[in-house]
């Protein structure tokens, strides 16, 4: 196998976690976008409890910690990751109300109903979007939300070279219309669907180079590292090249569909129908306004 093809799913958990000990994020996003989708979030005091699942390093946790009273788990399968998790707390004096715990997002250790949020930024894929929505949902207390980001594409026909990275790296990333019938189908009704800023990726892609040449001096002579480096590096050319064909949405919602809100449901989703290939043939694919709320 070629390492430009390989993904990050073909690697050991502990090389991966190597090479992101000891950063704020673990992926795309910034501090202002998990804000942003913090403000749809409405009827949050100390008595609210937050998990945020897939957690990593806690970056986006601790801006949740600074910005709410609530309570806080992150939760996430890398004990080197949770130990950052805690010690960050720690020195953002959040430790009475934000905690971090090894765990999995596929056996969740919470009650049913206990949250007032369910937080899950770059992560929702390890399970699948529509999985994690339908399993999480049960642990939402009645009129909670659930916040995600999820890689979606901008059009719905691709160059063949990235269409075949995203079916092999992430079957289930869809267009936007789908996604959002998705989170209808799994129980919800949406808040906020937004898209991201490419930003949050060429961020992160300049700040991830030098890290990459690092990672190959400390580990020279390994092969597994340097395939992991081949592949980091083949990710950020691929959405350089076709950035204008995917990213991330930010997905707010809440569960259930009352009777009286379904016609607004579906008169969105015709909405998004309607509109998706017109948006995705202008000069750049994308979306209307940047934010597109339902009321």
């Amino acid at each position: 196998m070629e390492n430009e093809k390989l993904t990050i799913h073909e690697f050991d958990l502990s090389i991966i976690c190597d090479f992101f000990a000891n950063t704020k994020r673990q992926g795309p996003g910034s501090p202002e976008e998990t804000l942003k989708a913090l403000s749809f979030i409405e009827g949050l005091t100390p008595k609210s409890k937050i998990a945020d699942i897939g957690c990593g390093t806690g970056g986006q946790t601790m801006v949740l910690g600074q910005n709410t009273p609530c309570q806080i788990i992150g939760i996430d399968a890398w004990s080197g990751f949770i130990n950052e998790f805690n010690l960050d707390a720690r020195h953002n004096n959040l430790q009475d109300r934000v905690k971090g715990i090894v765990g999995d997002m596929e056996d969740l250790p919470f009650r049913e109903g206990e949250f007032d949020l369910i937080w899950c930024e770059g992560a929702i894929y390890n399970i699948g979007f529509e999985r994690g929505l339908k399993e999480w949902r049960k642990f939402l207390k009645q009129g909670g939300y659930i916040a995600v980001t999820e890689n979606t594409w901008f059009s719905d026909e691709r160059p063949a070279e990235i269409q075949e990275f995203w079916d092999k790296a992430y079957p289930q990333i869809d267009i936007i219309p789908n996604k959002v019938a998705q989170m209808n189908k799994a129980g919800y009704l949406p808040v906020a669907t937004y898209m991201l800023p490419e930003t949050i990726w060429t961020d992160y892609y300049t700040w991830q180079a030098p890290r990459l040449e690092s990672f190959l001096q400390k580990h020279k002579g390994n092969k597994t590292a340097e395939e992991f480096v081949a592949m980091e590096r083949n990710e950020a050319r691929l959405y350089y090249k076709y950035k204008a064909y995917y990213g991330y949405m930010f997905k707010c919602s809440k569960p259930g569909v009352p009777r009286n809100r379904n016609f607004a449901f579906y008169k969105q989703l015709i909405f998004w129908l309607l509109n998706f290939r017109k948006w995705a043939l202008r000069g750049k694919p994308g979306l209307p306004p940047k934010k597109c709320a339902w009321s």
